[in-house]
């Protein structure tokens, strides 16, 4: 019984009852439809039933590990769950032996979600080490540079052992930590600069950060991919602070005059861009991926050829950069129309938190986690159907890939722990 406003005694098992089922549902959702997602893989294509186990009480510790006091938008976690497990499922269908692999990455993946989720309530201190951020973007590339290995002509990975990163997950995400920061103290008077041009050098001189990084990944490691991902994220940041459309133009002018040079400099860029121009042209050659991932989109129909009943194998790296085609053809468009809804969910989502901020600085964070993780899946989804020349990024949680994973994972933690706010007294009554 509630009485004037306040909770009895008798009350209180009844109502921490009710915040107990709401804050689980979500998760209990997804985890279900993961369940029966992953019973239809092959046997022993996955690790030991422990894992499975080990994942599903990782899932539910990292949506209970939020504050009792406060509500977050716990769908947000669950749809990062349940993305996950179709990936998982994925890539035990096109690379077996794989998929051990990518299990342990999800479970370290969900651990550091877990433990950043007591730092993250606290993001708003992060502005206060913007520059650290660009220290670090700066020193993985530096290691990148002394000890990165080249794979398909782009050198994105570092070896520790048995165990291959690729930092540029982490840069992406340090980058939108320091473009936010920097912005919201600046942001009003660059927007009031335009004929100013002192006042723009002064102001803007920290922002090549965002240019350079950008150029920076063209140039020294041959990715175009994620070169195109930072520079949208950029400009998309930089016009919702400021609303200046000259600095964005100019933005993609100097990046799109750098890419030409890179395609006629670095033959792993201009094979990209002519096999997207010419996908025909070299069918048994360079053109072989391209063109049989687009079979693999005609294959599929409407409806798909059904899960382990199409032909996705023929497609090299079909676990990486095409396992959007592999959707398609055994899910149908209508189910990579699902996958995409999915997808903008979480895009929108993260868009609805930014707008609730009180504050600039959690209102750009927002913006440019939603920008990072939206602009990904257009690149690699446009890249496959031949919007855009084919990259090497990732599908977010779906692709076969443990750092990939693990970014998107602290990304989705970050933007779940940005949604915090306090329960209204009596709503749960």
């Amino acid at each position: 019984m509630v009485r004037d406003g306040v909770a009895t005694a008798r009350d209180l098992p009844l109502l921490s009852l009710g915040a107990f089922a709401r804050r689980a549902a979500p998760m209990t959702g997804a985890l279900l439809v993961s369940a029966f997602i992953l019973s239809l893989v092959q046997p022993h294509a996955l690790g030991p039933w422990w894992m499975n186990a080990l994942l599903v009480a990782l899932a539910y510790v990292w949506v209970f590990a939020q504050p009792l006091g406060s509500e977050r938008d716990d769908a947000l976690p669950a749809l990062a769950v349940l993305l996950s497990a179709l990936g998982l499922a994925l890539v035990a269908r096109l690379e077996p032996s794989l998929a051990p692999k990518q299990q342990s990455w999800l479970i370290v993946s969900l651990l550091i979600a877990i433990a950043l989720g007591p730092a993250f309530t606290r993001f708003r201190r992060m502005a206060s080490y913007k520059y650290v951020w660009v220290l670090a973007s700066l020193a993985l590339f530096g290691l990148l540079l002394i000890f990165g290995e080249t794979v398909n002509g782009a050198r994105l990975w570092i070896r520790f052992g048995s165990i291959h990163y690729e930092p540029v997950e982490l840069i992406k995400l340090f980058v939108v930590f320091f473009l936010a920061a920097y912005l919201a103290e600046t942001a009003d008077v660059i927007a009031t600069a335009r004929r100013v041009w002192t006042a723009n050098a002064r102001y803007l001189g920290p922002l090549f950060v965002g240019w350079v990084a950008s150029m920076a990944i063209l140039v020294l490691q041959h990715d175009l991919g994620m070169a195109t991902l930072l520079l949208v994220t950029f400009a998309t940041i930089l016009y919702v602070a400021t609303r200046r459309v000259d600095l964005v133009v100019a933005g993609i002018v100097v990046f799109a005059l750098a890419a030409f040079w890179a395609e006629h400099h670095f033959p792993y860029v201009g094979s990209r861009i002519a096999v997207w121009l010419h996908p025909f042209a070299d069918p048994y050659g360079r053109g072989y991926q391209s063109s049989q991932g687009y079979f693999a989109l005609a294959a599929g129909g409407l409806f798909g050829t059904g899960y382990r009943l199409g032909h996705p194998l023929f497609i090299p790296d079909v676990a990486t950069d095409y396992v959007f085609a592999a959707i398609a053809e055994e899910f149908g468009w209508i189910g990579a129309a699902a996958v995409l809804l999915l997808f903008f969910a979480i895009v929108r989502r993260i868009l609805a938190i930014g707008i609730r901020q009180p504050d600039l600085y959690a209102k750009l964070l927002a913006v440019g986690l939603a920008a990072t993780f939206g602009f990904q899946v257009l690149i690699i989804v446009g890249g496959v159907v031949g919007l855009f020349p084919l990259t090497g990024i990732t599908l977010p949680f779906i692709s076969y890939g443990g750092s990939s994973l693990l970014a998107n994972f602290i990304l989705i933690s970050l933007a779940w722990s940005m949604s915090a706010k306090q329960a209204e007294k009596g709503a749960a009554a």
